[in-house]
């Protein structure tokens, strides 16, 4: 049973994306349910495989996480699958790297997902904000998103690297987050993975099955071997082995949904501009409005029954992921046109 909801929990903005409950509790539920838009995640999910009914009683098995790993290696362009750690999502790596470090000074470019700083705080380093790569200092870790979340800004591959050489030389860390990285991978760190660079993908945001629970790191053999003693056995499941394996292998539903995402990133685009509003940018899985009143349409829009996402540290931002259909399209301008601003 869920504890009762203060005021203070209703009203709150939420911390992160999808929290459908909150969203109860704050606007009542819709009669026509949610359209949540809150989150990263595709609306276009990838369809699930059958699944031998051996993998739901059997502890998973060495060979399903080798499979998976190779898959992962293959669809990321690691070297091989000695870099690759799986997980119960990115989020389980972003919690436990904190701890296998000595205490450090840790430069979070940001504004960004905010369970980076939080993690690292969490485990006693100290944390420094940063606008810019500029600014990092002699902080011995340094994390970046790439794109970024929620602005989608990107970061330069080439000085990516010059921080890597630098954090290497000097026993430090340059953590890349690429959870939002799939559909451009020609941005991506993975095939430069060497010591003092680790980068981080998600499987269920591209995917569109959050709710599996599955992500990645791409380290150098040494540290990858560190997070998956860490991590300990049995770390995913073994019906997220067969799923993630057999999704991270086809390549042609991979480069349909590239395609895809970036079709419904423009429809997106063009719905938010008709209505007025300035699309800032985003990357192809969400976009980033810049509105004067962003609070307020975000409380507009929760009462409509569409769940968007605000930003506590700005009033004028709110994020708005990919609309699942015309239905949800319609119904999010229907919406708009009736926003004032």
């Amino acid at each position: 049973m869920l504890p009762p909801a203060t005021a203070l929990d209703i009203f709150a903005l939420p911390t992160h994306g999808g929290d459908l409950v909150g969203a109860d509790a704050r606007f009542g539920h819709p009669a026509t349910g949610w359209l949540d838009l809150s989150t990263g995640v595709s609306p276009f999910p990838y369809p699930l495989p059958d699944i031998d009914p051996a993998c739901w009683r059997r502890l998973p098995d060495a060979a399903l996480e080798a499979g998976l790993r190779q898959a992962a290696a293959g669809a990321y362009g690691a070297v091989d699958d000695d870099h690759i750690v799986v997980a119960a999502g990115s989020q389980a790596i972003i919690r436990i790297l904190p701890r296998l470090r000595p205490f450090s000074r840790v430069a979070v470019i940001g504004p960004t997902y905010s369970e980076h700083a939080t993690s690292w705080s969490y485990s006693g380093h100290q944390v420094v904000s940063c606008e810019t790569l500029d600014r990092v200092g002699d902080c011995e870790v340094v994390v970046v998103v790439n794109p970024n979340n929620p602005d989608g800004r990107r970061h330069d591959p080439e000085r990516l690297l010059e921080i890597a050489a630098d954090m290497a030389g000097r026993g430090g860390l340059l953590v890349v987050d690429e959870a939002f990285g799939d559909v451009e991978p020609g941005q991506s760190m993975v095939p430069s993975v060497r010591p003092g660079l680790l980068v981080l993908r998600s499987f269920g945001k591209f995917f569109g099955l959050a709710g599996l629970r599955l992500g990645f790191a791409v380290a150098d053999p040494a540290m990858a071997r560190l997070l998956r003693t860490a991590l300990g056995p049995w770390s995913v499941s073994g019906p997220a082995l067969v799923v993630g394996q057999k999704a991270l292998s086809d390549q042609d539903w991979i480069a349909e949904a590239r395609s895809r995402l970036l079709r419904a990133a423009g429809q997106l685009d063009t719905l938010l501009t008709d209505a007025g509003l300035v699309v800032t940018g985003g990357t192809a899985l969400f976009r980033l409005v810049n509105a004067p009143r962003a609070w307020a349409l975000y409380e507009h829009l929760g009462q409509r029954g569409i769940l968007a996402r605000p930003f506590a540290a700005s009033p004028r931002w709110l994020r708005i992921g990919l609309l699942p259909d015309d239905v949800g399209l319609a119904r999010l301008q229907c919406a708009l046109e009736e926003w004032g601003g």
